[in-house]
């Protein structure tokens, strides 16, 4: 691997306190040498003219992003612009619609895949856990193509890639493909609502725990369902949690539910969650009431955020922009003040914040991974309220460039 200096890099150096109370955050310039794919100094002292030398441009180095929830095996990206269709059937609308549209989708599937793979680089992305169509329609097509896709950037991501049962795993009598599709490049086992789409909460999540042991998988369950049903729901995804012994390897999708507890409900709740060490991902969503998320991670819930989708049938509206989405999470939960606005950062980034509580700089540290991205802002905070843009990323030390040739450039 290339050794070199990242110079003139700014770094958050602590909080400057008013009054007792934080008013800015303090930063220096410092040069940051990279050796094996790994940070192995960090100084004020510039370093020799003889040794190579990247400028940073007193630019931001924040860690890099991470989006827990997208479906890059169906998107409309990189096509023509077509907007969704009415829902009729809640769910059921689009399950219907699918019927037709994935076989259409097909040919281009593992082109599409690589263009919204490229929008997540170019923001700064360098993990991405996809979920993928599994079921009787499409078999296990999209899979192939998403495994493709996400192979020709192994040098510059990681990823996840979820077996999803979309039309549902009993409905659609998905339960071999499923299996199957573990055996094929799939890395977690997934479900949709096993109350509403598969009518059987018990057999739904004990047939997906029982697939995730025979395989040595986590989990990841899509949960839509509200109040009491959707409660329920994931009162019974932690028992089979604990029974399959898969105790911090279970993520909740979406959670809504979570959004309709307040109170001692809530507090509750976040105890089972957090027993079983359940995740949960959401998408920050604006037309119902949002996931409690500064409540859940002072409950010790870890929440992350995703885009779930980029313009396909079920919305427009996706962007692939995770500075975006989490300035949006500001705004949505009024988190206008300077530590607040910095702590954002971390539903992005798998928990990283460059500075801690006490404002001591626990990012970056001697020892860690180059993985990291440039964004043209003055601290944490501002990226996150003025939605800073990305300027440059490193995977493991290396400078993430567009693998995308002349004849086959994005159209959104």
């Amino acid at each position: 691997m290339t050794t070199f200096w990242l110079t003139n890099v700014r770094l958050e150096k602590g909080f400057k306190y008013e009054n007792e109370r934080i008013a800015a955050t303090e930063t220096e310039i410092c040069h940051l040498k990279i050796e094996g794919g790994k940070i192995t100094e960090i100084t004020s002292e510039s370093p020799n003219l003889g040794e190579k030398q990247v400028d940073a441009k007193q630019q931001l180095l924040l860690p890099s992003l991470r989006d827990m929830h997208i479906h890059i095996d169906k998107t409309y990206y990189g096509g023509p612009w077509k907007a969704c269709t009415p829902i009729t059937k809640g769910i059921f609308t689009r399950l219907e619609e699918e019927k037709v549209l994935l076989p259409k989708l097909l040919p281009t599937a593992q082109e599409r895949a690589e263009k919204m793979i490229e929008l997540y680089i170019r923001n700064g992305h360098t993990h991405i856990r996809t979920h993928c169509n599994v079921d009787p329609v499409i078999g296990l097509k999209n899979l192939e193509a998403t495994v493709n896709a996400l192979k020709k950037y192994e040098d510059v991501l990681t990823y996840e890639i979820v077996a999803f049962p979309q039309h549902g795993l009993l409905r659609s009598d998905s339960v071999q493909l499923i299996r199957d599709a573990m055996k094929n490049g799939a890395t977690l086992v997934g479900g949709v609502d096993p109350a509403t789409v598969d009518r059987n909460i018990e057999k739904s999540l004990a047939t997906i725990f029982e697939i995730a042991v025979e395989n040595d998988k986590g989990v990841d369950i899509h949960l839509h369902d509200p109040n009491t049903l959707g409660t329920f729901t994931f009162e019974r995804m932690a028992h089979y949690t604990e029974q399959a012994g898969l105790k911090g390897r279970a993520t909740i999708s979406h959670g809504i539910a979570l959004g309709d507890l307040s109170g001692e409900a809530l507090v509750e709740m976040a105890a089972i969650l957090r027993e079983q060490e359940l995740d949960v991902t959401t998408t920050v969503p604006v037309n119902r009431p949002t996931i409690p998320i500064p409540t859940l991670d002072k409950l010790a819930v870890p929440v992350s955020v995703g885009h779930d989708s980029i313009t396909d049938h079920w919305s427009p509206f996706g962007t692939g922009n995770t500075i975006q989405k989490l300035g949006t999470l500001a705004e949505r939960f009024r988190l206008s003040d300077e530590y607040s606005l910095s702590t954002v950062l971390k539903y992005g980034t798998g928990g990283i914040t460059p500075l801690n509580e006490k404002g001591e700089r626990v990012w970056p540290n001697v020892g860690d991974d180059a993985t990291m991205m440039l964004v043209n802002a003055s601290c944490s905070a501002e990226a996150i309220a003025r939605r800073a843009t990305v300027e440059a990323l490193f995977f493991k030390g290396k400078k993430v460039e567009s693998k995308l040739t002349e004849t086959n450039e994005v159209r959104v």
